[in-house]
Protein backbone atom coordinates (compact mmCIF):
# COMPACT_ATOMS: atom_id res chain seq x y z
CA UNK A 1 0.00 0.00 0.00
CA UNK A 2 1.26 3.23 -0.76
CA UNK A 3 -0.33 6.65 -0.08
CA UNK A 4 -3.78 7.99 1.31
CA UNK A 5 -6.06 7.87 -1.84
CA UNK A 6 -9.57 8.77 -0.10
CA UNK A 7 -10.44 10.09 2.71
CA UNK A 8 -14.14 10.24 4.45
CA UNK A 9 -14.76 12.70 7.20
CA UNK A 10 -17.58 13.02 9.76
CA UNK A 11 -20.08 11.77 7.25
CA UNK A 12 -23.46 12.35 8.18
CA UNK A 13 -27.17 11.34 5.86
CA UNK A 14 -30.83 11.07 7.47
CA UNK A 15 -33.95 10.60 5.51
CA UNK A 16 -36.84 12.17 6.79
CA UNK A 17 -35.41 12.83 9.89
CA UNK A 18 -34.08 9.26 10.47
CA UNK A 19 -30.26 8.96 10.56
CA UNK A 20 -28.36 6.72 8.09
CA UNK A 21 -25.21 7.99 9.03
CA UNK A 22 -23.71 9.89 11.73
CA UNK A 23 -20.42 11.36 12.00
CA UNK A 24 -18.77 8.96 9.48
CA UNK A 25 -14.71 8.47 8.88
CA UNK A 26 -13.14 6.47 6.35
CA UNK A 27 -9.50 6.22 4.78
CA UNK A 28 -8.57 4.27 2.00
CA UNK A 29 -5.15 3.99 1.05
CA UNK A 30 -3.63 2.95 -2.84
CA UNK A 31 -3.42 -0.79 -3.40
CA UNK A 32 -5.37 -1.11 -0.65
CA UNK A 33 -8.57 -3.64 0.20
CA UNK A 34 -10.87 -1.96 2.79
CA UNK A 35 -13.90 -4.24 4.31
CA UNK A 36 -17.13 -2.24 5.31
CA UNK A 37 -19.14 -4.76 7.43
CA UNK A 38 -22.21 -4.22 9.19
CA UNK A 39 -25.47 -5.45 10.17
CA UNK A 40 -28.12 -4.95 7.42
CA UNK A 41 -29.51 -1.21 7.88
CA UNK A 42 -26.08 -0.37 9.55
CA UNK A 43 -25.76 2.26 6.86
CA UNK A 44 -23.10 0.41 4.61
CA UNK A 45 -24.95 0.99 1.50
CA UNK A 46 -26.15 4.86 1.82
CA UNK A 47 -22.48 5.08 2.59
CA UNK A 48 -21.36 3.72 -0.84
CA UNK A 49 -24.26 5.89 -2.43
CA UNK A 50 -23.15 8.88 -1.40
CA UNK A 51 -19.41 7.67 -3.13
CA UNK A 52 -20.77 6.79 -6.12
CA UNK A 53 -22.62 10.28 -6.76
CA UNK A 54 -26.18 9.00 -6.08
CA UNK A 55 -26.99 10.37 -3.11
CA UNK A 56 -25.48 13.66 -1.62
CA UNK A 57 -24.65 14.04 2.02
CA UNK A 58 -25.53 16.09 4.53
CA UNK A 59 -22.51 16.68 6.45
CA UNK A 60 -19.17 16.01 6.12
CA UNK A 61 -16.15 15.98 3.74
CA UNK A 62 -14.87 13.86 0.84
CA UNK A 63 -10.93 14.28 0.30
CA UNK A 64 -9.59 12.57 -2.99
CA UNK A 65 -5.88 12.96 -3.18
CA UNK A 66 -6.01 15.63 -0.01
CA UNK A 67 -8.56 17.94 -1.67
CA UNK A 68 -11.79 18.82 -0.77
CA UNK A 69 -14.53 17.06 -3.30
CA UNK A 70 -18.22 17.18 -3.81
CA UNK A 71 -19.57 14.63 -5.93
CA UNK A 72 -23.53 14.99 -7.29
CA UNK A 73 -23.82 12.89 -10.17
CA UNK A 74 -22.56 9.32 -10.82
CA UNK A 75 -20.75 11.23 -13.98
CA UNK A 76 -18.56 13.48 -11.64
CA UNK A 77 -17.95 10.17 -9.04
CA UNK A 78 -16.38 8.33 -12.44
CA UNK A 79 -14.67 11.49 -14.05
CA UNK A 80 -12.93 11.52 -10.22
CA UNK A 81 -11.87 7.73 -10.91
CA UNK A 82 -14.28 6.34 -8.54
CA UNK A 83 -16.16 3.18 -9.90
CA UNK A 84 -18.80 1.25 -8.18
CA UNK A 85 -20.33 -2.35 -8.49
CA UNK A 86 -23.32 -2.48 -6.85
CA UNK A 87 -25.45 -5.79 -6.12
CA UNK A 88 -28.15 -4.98 -9.11
CA UNK A 89 -25.84 -4.56 -12.54
CA UNK A 90 -26.01 -1.24 -14.32
CA UNK A 91 -25.62 -3.22 -18.02
CA UNK A 92 -27.69 -3.15 -20.95
CA UNK A 93 -28.79 -6.93 -21.57
CA UNK A 94 -29.48 -7.19 -25.11
CA UNK A 95 -26.01 -5.59 -26.47
CA UNK A 96 -22.39 -6.94 -26.47
CA UNK A 97 -19.98 -6.61 -23.89
CA UNK A 98 -17.61 -4.23 -25.63
CA UNK A 99 -20.87 -1.89 -26.29
CA UNK A 100 -21.45 -2.12 -22.45
CA UNK A 101 -18.08 -1.50 -21.83
CA UNK A 102 -17.66 1.53 -23.72
CA UNK A 103 -21.19 2.68 -23.90
CA UNK A 104 -21.22 6.38 -24.39
CA UNK A 105 -17.62 6.65 -24.65
CA UNK A 106 -17.54 4.56 -28.07
CA UNK A 107 -14.25 4.56 -29.90
CA UNK A 108 -14.13 6.25 -33.24
CA UNK A 109 -12.50 6.14 -36.55
CA UNK A 110 -12.41 8.80 -39.21
CA UNK A 111 -15.71 9.71 -37.00
CA UNK A 112 -17.34 6.85 -36.85
CA UNK A 113 -17.41 4.30 -34.09
CA UNK A 114 -15.34 1.12 -34.50
CA UNK A 115 -16.35 -2.19 -33.59
CA UNK A 116 -13.31 -3.82 -34.10
CA UNK A 117 -10.90 -0.90 -32.29
CA UNK A 118 -13.82 -1.63 -29.66
CA UNK A 119 -13.53 -5.50 -29.75
CA UNK A 120 -9.90 -5.49 -29.29
CA UNK A 121 -10.09 -2.74 -26.63
CA UNK A 122 -12.53 -4.80 -24.58
CA UNK A 123 -9.97 -7.72 -24.82
CA UNK A 124 -6.92 -6.33 -23.73
CA UNK A 125 -9.32 -4.73 -20.16
CA UNK A 126 -10.55 -8.24 -19.99
CA UNK A 127 -7.01 -9.30 -20.39
CA UNK A 128 -5.31 -7.50 -18.10
CA UNK A 129 -7.15 -9.34 -15.04
CA UNK A 130 -6.65 -12.54 -16.07
CA UNK A 131 -10.27 -13.57 -18.21
CA UNK A 132 -9.61 -14.95 -21.62
CA UNK A 133 -13.13 -16.98 -21.64
CA UNK A 134 -15.67 -14.02 -22.27
CA UNK A 135 -15.53 -12.70 -25.65
CA UNK A 136 -16.83 -8.88 -26.65
CA UNK A 137 -19.24 -9.93 -29.07
CA UNK A 138 -21.29 -12.02 -26.28
CA UNK A 139 -24.79 -10.09 -25.69
CA UNK A 140 -24.67 -9.57 -21.79
CA UNK A 141 -27.56 -11.43 -20.84
CA UNK A 142 -26.07 -14.71 -22.31
CA UNK A 143 -23.59 -14.34 -19.39
CA UNK A 144 -23.45 -15.71 -15.64
CA UNK A 145 -23.84 -13.44 -13.21
CA UNK A 146 -19.84 -13.73 -12.15
CA UNK A 147 -19.32 -12.90 -16.31
CA UNK A 148 -21.48 -9.83 -15.65
CA UNK A 149 -19.73 -8.94 -12.71
CA UNK A 150 -16.34 -9.22 -14.83
CA UNK A 151 -17.99 -6.93 -16.71
CA UNK A 152 -18.56 -4.21 -14.66
CA UNK A 153 -15.01 -4.48 -13.25
CA UNK A 154 -14.16 -4.06 -17.00
CA UNK A 155 -15.78 -0.93 -17.40
CA UNK A 156 -14.27 0.57 -14.32
CA UNK A 157 -11.08 0.12 -15.79
CA UNK A 158 -12.10 1.65 -19.24
CA UNK A 159 -13.19 4.24 -16.67
CA UNK A 160 -8.84 4.39 -15.71
CA UNK A 161 -10.75 4.03 -12.06
CA UNK A 162 -8.14 4.26 -9.20
CA UNK A 163 -10.95 3.21 -6.53
CA UNK A 164 -13.71 0.50 -7.16
CA UNK A 165 -16.23 -0.24 -4.24
CA UNK A 166 -18.15 -3.46 -4.55
CA UNK A 167 -21.53 -4.40 -3.06
CA UNK A 168 -21.96 -7.85 -1.82
CA UNK A 169 -20.21 -9.13 -4.95
CA UNK A 170 -19.66 -12.82 -3.98
CA UNK A 171 -23.48 -12.91 -3.15
CA UNK A 172 -24.60 -14.79 -6.27
CA UNK A 173 -21.32 -16.62 -6.71
CA UNK A 174 -20.52 -19.76 -6.65
CA UNK A 175 -17.20 -21.26 -5.10
CA UNK A 176 -14.96 -21.58 -8.29
CA UNK A 177 -16.44 -17.80 -8.89
CA UNK A 178 -15.62 -16.82 -5.89
CA UNK A 179 -11.84 -17.64 -6.49
CA UNK A 180 -11.63 -15.89 -10.05
CA UNK A 181 -13.15 -12.75 -8.03
CA UNK A 182 -10.21 -13.20 -5.37
CA UNK A 183 -7.89 -13.20 -8.25
CA UNK A 184 -8.91 -10.55 -10.21
CA UNK A 185 -9.15 -8.39 -6.99
CA UNK A 186 -5.45 -9.42 -6.17
CA UNK A 187 -4.30 -8.13 -9.55
CA UNK A 188 -6.31 -5.15 -9.77
CA UNK A 189 -4.64 -4.30 -6.10
CA UNK A 190 -1.07 -4.70 -7.22
CA UNK A 191 -1.44 -2.16 -9.75
CA UNK A 192 -2.51 0.43 -6.89
CA UNK A 193 -6.31 0.46 -7.71
CA UNK A 194 -8.07 0.26 -4.15
CA UNK A 195 -10.91 -1.84 -3.21
CA UNK A 196 -13.75 -1.18 -0.34
CA UNK A 197 -15.38 -4.25 0.09
CA UNK A 198 -18.75 -4.59 1.32
CA UNK A 199 -19.83 -7.93 2.47
CA UNK A 200 -21.81 -10.01 4.87
CA UNK A 201 -19.39 -13.26 4.53
CA UNK A 202 -16.71 -12.28 7.03
CA UNK A 203 -14.58 -15.16 5.45
CA UNK A 204 -14.23 -13.50 2.38
CA UNK A 205 -13.62 -10.32 4.53
CA UNK A 206 -10.73 -11.58 6.19
CA UNK A 207 -9.53 -13.73 3.47
CA UNK A 208 -8.60 -10.08 1.65
CA UNK A 209 -8.86 -7.07 3.59
CA UNK A 210 -6.24 -5.42 4.60
CA UNK A 211 -8.24 -3.20 7.11
CA UNK A 212 -11.98 -3.69 8.50
CA UNK A 213 -14.49 -0.80 9.33
CA UNK A 214 -17.29 -1.59 11.51
CA UNK A 215 -20.80 0.09 11.52
CA UNK A 216 -23.28 -0.15 13.86
CA UNK A 217 -26.54 1.90 13.40
CA UNK A 218 -24.96 4.09 10.88
CA UNK A 219 -22.07 4.43 13.53
CA UNK A 220 -18.29 3.61 12.80
CA UNK A 221 -17.59 1.85 15.87
CA UNK A 222 -14.21 0.45 14.83
CA UNK A 223 -11.68 0.68 11.79
CA UNK A 224 -8.39 -1.18 12.03
CA UNK A 225 -5.80 -3.75 10.47
CA UNK A 226 -7.58 -7.03 9.77
CA UNK A 227 -4.51 -8.75 11.65
CA UNK A 228 -6.02 -7.52 15.01
CA UNK A 229 -9.38 -8.79 14.32
CA UNK A 230 -10.82 -11.99 14.68
CA UNK A 231 -14.31 -13.12 13.34
CA UNK A 232 -15.66 -13.45 17.16
CA UNK A 233 -14.37 -9.41 17.75
CA UNK A 234 -15.90 -8.27 14.33
CA UNK A 235 -19.20 -10.08 15.24
CA UNK A 236 -19.42 -8.61 18.63
CA UNK A 237 -18.71 -5.24 17.17
CA UNK A 238 -21.57 -5.51 14.57
CA UNK A 239 -24.30 -6.52 16.90
CA UNK A 240 -22.73 -5.29 20.31
CA UNK A 241 -25.66 -4.05 21.88
CA UNK A 242 -27.71 -5.25 24.72
CA UNK A 243 -31.09 -6.73 24.17
CA UNK A 244 -34.08 -3.78 24.83
CA UNK A 245 -36.26 -3.90 27.66
CA UNK A 246 -39.90 -3.18 25.79
CA UNK A 247 -40.08 -7.12 24.39
CA UNK A 248 -42.93 -8.57 26.34
CA UNK A 249 -41.55 -11.82 28.42
CA UNK A 250 -42.44 -14.89 27.66
CA UNK A 251 -45.35 -16.41 29.45
CA UNK A 252 -44.30 -18.78 32.03
CA UNK A 253 -47.05 -21.82 32.78
CA UNK A 254 -49.21 -21.21 29.92
CA UNK A 255 -52.10 -23.80 29.17
CA UNK A 256 -50.88 -24.05 26.00
CA UNK A 257 -50.14 -27.59 24.62
CA UNK A 258 -46.46 -26.81 22.98
CA UNK A 259 -46.32 -30.05 21.62
CA UNK A 260 -49.32 -29.42 19.11
CA UNK A 261 -47.75 -29.17 16.09
CA UNK A 262 -49.67 -26.07 14.16
CA UNK A 263 -47.29 -26.24 11.20
CA UNK A 264 -44.63 -28.51 9.61
CA UNK A 265 -42.29 -28.67 6.40
CA UNK A 266 -40.50 -31.60 5.77
CA UNK A 267 -37.60 -30.94 3.18
CA UNK A 268 -40.06 -28.09 0.99
CA UNK A 269 -37.80 -26.98 -1.56
CA UNK A 270 -38.50 -24.27 -5.18
CA UNK A 271 -36.22 -22.18 -7.29
CA UNK A 272 -35.67 -19.87 -4.54
CA UNK A 273 -35.00 -22.11 -1.25
CA UNK A 274 -34.23 -25.89 -0.95
CA UNK A 275 -34.10 -28.56 1.78
CA UNK A 276 -36.58 -26.98 4.39
CA UNK A 277 -38.11 -28.66 7.29
CA UNK A 278 -39.47 -27.22 10.59
CA UNK A 279 -42.31 -27.23 12.75
CA UNK A 280 -44.50 -24.29 14.38
CA UNK A 281 -46.09 -25.35 17.81
CA UNK A 282 -49.51 -23.67 18.69
CA UNK A 283 -48.25 -20.88 21.16
CA UNK A 284 -44.83 -20.31 19.59
CA UNK A 285 -43.03 -17.66 18.18
CA UNK A 286 -40.43 -18.95 15.62
CA UNK A 287 -38.26 -16.51 13.88
CA UNK A 288 -36.31 -16.86 10.28
CA UNK A 289 -32.96 -15.24 10.63
CA UNK A 290 -30.16 -14.72 8.51
CA UNK A 291 -28.89 -12.13 6.20
CA UNK A 292 -30.37 -10.35 3.17
CA UNK A 293 -30.64 -12.96 0.52
CA UNK A 294 -30.33 -15.68 2.89
CA UNK A 295 -34.16 -16.87 1.97
CA UNK A 296 -36.19 -15.55 4.87
CA UNK A 297 -38.89 -13.77 2.57
CA UNK A 298 -38.88 -16.71 0.44
CA UNK A 299 -39.57 -18.98 2.73
CA UNK A 300 -42.30 -17.30 4.31
CA UNK A 301 -44.04 -16.72 0.42
CA UNK A 302 -43.97 -20.52 0.00
CA UNK A 303 -45.78 -21.23 2.88
CA UNK A 304 -48.34 -18.60 2.29
CA UNK A 305 -48.84 -19.69 -1.60
CA UNK A 306 -46.68 -16.98 -3.47
CA UNK A 307 -44.68 -18.81 -4.53
CA UNK A 308 -45.47 -22.42 -3.05
CA UNK A 309 -43.24 -24.88 -2.46
CA UNK A 310 -42.52 -27.53 -5.76
CA UNK A 311 -41.09 -30.65 -3.64
CA UNK A 312 -41.33 -31.52 0.13
CA UNK A 313 -44.41 -31.78 2.06
CA UNK A 314 -46.49 -29.09 4.45
CA UNK A 315 -48.79 -29.92 7.35
CA UNK A 316 -51.12 -27.70 9.02
CA UNK A 317 -52.18 -29.24 11.87
CA UNK A 318 -52.24 -33.48 11.79
CA UNK A 319 -53.35 -32.58 7.45
CA UNK A 320 -51.23 -32.88 4.71
CA UNK A 321 -52.13 -29.90 2.75
CA UNK A 322 -50.76 -28.46 -0.82
CA UNK A 323 -50.70 -25.23 -0.16
CA UNK A 324 -50.96 -23.52 -4.01
CA UNK A 325 -52.04 -20.12 -4.05
CA UNK A 326 -52.57 -17.70 -1.27
CA UNK A 327 -56.09 -18.37 -1.21
CA UNK A 328 -55.49 -21.47 -0.39
CA UNK A 329 -53.47 -20.39 2.18
CA UNK A 330 -56.18 -18.40 3.96
CA UNK A 331 -58.48 -21.25 3.47
CA UNK A 332 -56.09 -23.47 5.92
CA UNK A 333 -55.84 -20.68 8.65
CA UNK A 334 -52.95 -18.90 7.14
CA UNK A 335 -52.32 -15.38 7.51
CA UNK A 336 -49.49 -13.64 5.40
CA UNK A 337 -48.36 -9.96 6.75
CA UNK A 338 -46.39 -9.04 3.95
CA UNK A 339 -42.90 -6.99 4.26
CA UNK A 340 -44.75 -4.14 2.24
CA UNK A 341 -47.22 -2.95 3.64
CA UNK A 342 -48.43 -0.51 1.67
CA UNK A 343 -47.47 -2.35 -2.06
CA UNK A 344 -48.85 -5.48 -0.58
CA UNK A 345 -50.32 -5.08 2.71
CA UNK A 346 -52.97 -2.13 2.08
CA UNK A 347 -55.28 -0.83 0.18
CA UNK A 348 -54.39 2.71 1.14
CA UNK A 349 -57.08 4.69 -0.35
CA UNK A 350 -59.45 2.28 1.23
CA UNK A 351 -60.82 3.38 5.00
CA UNK A 352 -59.23 1.98 8.19
CA UNK A 353 -62.39 -0.19 8.69
CA UNK A 354 -62.46 -1.33 4.78
CA UNK A 355 -59.10 -2.23 5.15
CA UNK A 356 -59.98 -4.37 8.55
CA UNK A 357 -62.35 -6.15 7.11
CA UNK A 358 -60.81 -6.82 3.86
CA UNK A 359 -59.91 -9.98 4.45
CA UNK A 360 -62.85 -11.16 5.90
CA UNK A 361 -64.95 -9.94 3.34
CA UNK A 362 -63.18 -11.89 1.06
CA UNK A 363 -63.55 -15.30 2.99
CA UNK A 364 -66.74 -14.38 4.43
CA UNK A 365 -66.16 -15.44 7.75
CA UNK A 366 -68.48 -13.77 10.07
CA UNK A 367 -66.99 -10.62 12.16
CA UNK A 368 -68.76 -7.71 12.72
CA UNK A 369 -68.07 -4.03 12.84
CA UNK A 370 -68.19 -3.50 16.14
CA UNK A 371 -65.28 -6.89 16.81
CA UNK A 372 -63.33 -4.28 14.11
CA UNK A 373 -63.45 -1.91 16.04
CA UNK A 374 -62.63 -3.20 19.43
CA UNK A 375 -59.64 -4.74 18.29
CA UNK A 376 -58.35 -1.64 16.54
CA UNK A 377 -58.92 0.05 20.23
CA UNK A 378 -57.24 -3.09 21.94
CA UNK A 379 -53.98 -2.11 19.59
CA UNK A 380 -54.57 1.65 20.35
CA UNK A 381 -54.78 2.96 17.08
CA UNK A 382 -54.37 6.64 16.55
CA UNK A 383 -56.66 7.65 13.65
CA UNK A 384 -58.87 10.57 13.24
CA UNK A 385 -61.68 8.02 13.03
CA UNK A 386 -61.89 4.49 11.24
CA UNK A 387 -63.08 5.96 8.01
CA UNK A 388 -60.00 7.89 7.51
CA UNK A 389 -58.01 6.82 4.41
CA UNK A 390 -55.28 4.42 5.76
CA UNK A 391 -52.66 6.23 3.33
CA UNK A 392 -52.56 9.28 5.89
CA UNK A 393 -51.64 6.87 8.64
CA UNK A 394 -48.07 7.10 10.20
CA UNK A 395 -46.41 3.81 9.26
CA UNK A 396 -47.03 2.37 12.94
CA UNK A 397 -50.62 3.08 12.28
CA UNK A 398 -50.53 1.26 8.99
CA UNK A 399 -48.73 -1.71 10.66
CA UNK A 400 -51.80 -2.31 13.29
CA UNK A 401 -54.30 -2.30 10.94
CA UNK A 402 -52.19 -4.30 8.22
CA UNK A 403 -51.94 -6.49 11.62
CA UNK A 404 -56.18 -6.03 12.77
CA UNK A 405 -57.02 -7.34 8.96
CA UNK A 406 -55.72 -10.35 9.71
CA UNK A 407 -55.85 -11.15 13.30
CA UNK A 408 -59.75 -10.61 12.98
CA UNK A 409 -59.91 -13.71 10.89
CA UNK A 410 -58.62 -15.19 13.99
CA UNK A 411 -56.07 -17.39 12.14
CA UNK A 412 -54.55 -21.06 13.17
CA UNK A 413 -50.55 -19.62 12.11
CA UNK A 414 -49.35 -16.10 11.77
CA UNK A 415 -46.49 -15.33 9.05
CA UNK A 416 -44.65 -11.97 9.79
CA UNK A 417 -42.12 -10.37 7.58
CA UNK A 418 -40.46 -7.67 9.22
CA UNK A 419 -43.13 -6.78 11.63
CA UNK A 420 -42.01 -3.70 13.01
CA UNK A 421 -39.86 -2.43 10.10
CA UNK A 422 -40.44 1.71 9.69
CA UNK A 423 -42.49 2.16 13.00
CA UNK A 424 -41.37 3.84 15.91
CA UNK A 425 -40.86 2.39 19.29
CA UNK A 426 -43.89 2.71 21.00
CA UNK A 427 -45.96 1.53 17.94
CA UNK A 428 -43.13 -1.88 17.96
CA UNK A 429 -44.31 -2.20 21.41
CA UNK A 430 -47.64 -2.49 20.83
CA UNK A 431 -47.05 -5.28 17.70
CA UNK A 432 -44.64 -7.05 20.36
CA UNK A 433 -47.62 -6.89 23.01
CA UNK A 434 -49.73 -8.05 20.34
CA UNK A 435 -47.75 -11.00 19.06
CA UNK A 436 -47.16 -12.28 22.69
CA UNK A 437 -51.08 -12.35 23.79
CA UNK A 438 -51.74 -13.73 20.47
CA UNK A 439 -49.44 -16.90 20.94
CA UNK A 440 -50.84 -17.21 24.49
CA UNK A 441 -54.26 -17.85 23.14
CA UNK A 442 -52.44 -20.72 20.91
CA UNK A 443 -51.59 -19.32 17.31
CA UNK A 444 -48.31 -20.12 16.11
CA UNK A 445 -46.26 -17.36 14.81
CA UNK A 446 -43.35 -17.78 12.35
CA UNK A 447 -41.40 -14.38 11.71
CA UNK A 448 -38.84 -13.55 9.86
CA UNK A 449 -36.81 -9.83 10.87
CA UNK A 450 -33.42 -8.77 10.02
CA UNK A 451 -33.27 -6.88 13.46
CA UNK A 452 -31.12 -9.30 16.06
CA UNK A 453 -32.82 -7.64 18.87
CA UNK A 454 -36.12 -8.55 17.77
CA UNK A 455 -35.83 -12.13 16.81
CA UNK A 456 -33.89 -12.77 19.91
CA UNK A 457 -36.36 -10.97 22.31
CA UNK A 458 -39.67 -12.18 20.70
CA UNK A 459 -38.65 -15.65 19.65
CA UNK A 460 -38.75 -19.03 21.45
CA UNK A 461 -36.89 -20.61 18.69
CA UNK A 462 -34.48 -19.26 16.33
CA UNK A 463 -34.23 -20.93 12.66
CA UNK A 464 -30.85 -19.86 10.89
CA UNK A 465 -31.12 -19.40 6.90
CA UNK A 466 -28.03 -18.68 4.60
CA UNK A 467 -27.82 -19.26 0.97
CA UNK A 468 -31.87 -20.63 0.58
CA UNK A 469 -30.86 -23.37 3.08
CA UNK A 470 -31.74 -23.42 7.13
CA UNK A 471 -28.61 -24.06 8.18
CA UNK A 472 -29.31 -24.49 12.40
CA UNK A 473 -31.59 -24.27 14.82
CA UNK A 474 -30.84 -21.64 17.96
CA UNK A 475 -33.08 -21.72 21.34
CA UNK A 476 -34.83 -18.50 21.92
CA UNK A 477 -32.68 -16.03 23.74
CA UNK A 478 -29.23 -17.07 22.04
CA UNK A 479 -26.66 -14.18 21.69
CA UNK A 480 -26.98 -11.84 18.43
CA UNK A 481 -23.43 -13.32 18.49
CA UNK A 482 -24.23 -16.32 17.93
CA UNK A 483 -26.86 -15.66 15.29
CA UNK A 484 -24.70 -13.61 13.42
CA UNK A 485 -21.74 -16.61 13.66
CA UNK A 486 -23.94 -19.22 11.90
CA UNK A 487 -25.04 -16.66 9.44
CA UNK A 488 -22.13 -15.50 8.15
CA UNK A 489 -20.30 -18.88 8.77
Amino acid sequence: MDGQLLEIRGVGKSFYGIPALVDVDLTLATGEVHGLVGENGAGKSTLMKILAGVRPRDTGEIHLDGSPTAFTHPAQAYAAGISTVFQEFNLLPERSVAENVFLGHEPRVRGLVSKKLMHSRTAELLASVGVSTIAPSTPVGALSVAEQQIVEIAKALRRQSRIIAMDEPTAALADHEVELLYQIIRTLTARGVAILYVSHRLREVFDLCDRITVLKDGKRVASRPAAELDEAEVVRLMVGRPLSTFYPPRAEGTDIQIEEVALKVSEGGNGDVDGITLTVHAGEIVALAGLQGSGRTEVLDAIAGNRPFTRGTMHVGRRQVRIASPRTAIGHGIAYLTEDREATGLALHQSVLDNTLAVVHATGARRSRAEALRLLAELELNARSPDQPAQYLSGGNQQKVLLAKWILCRPAIVLLDEPTRGIDVGAKQAVYALLRSLTQDGMAVLLASSELPEVIGMADRILVLRDGRLVTELPGGSSEEDVMRAAVA
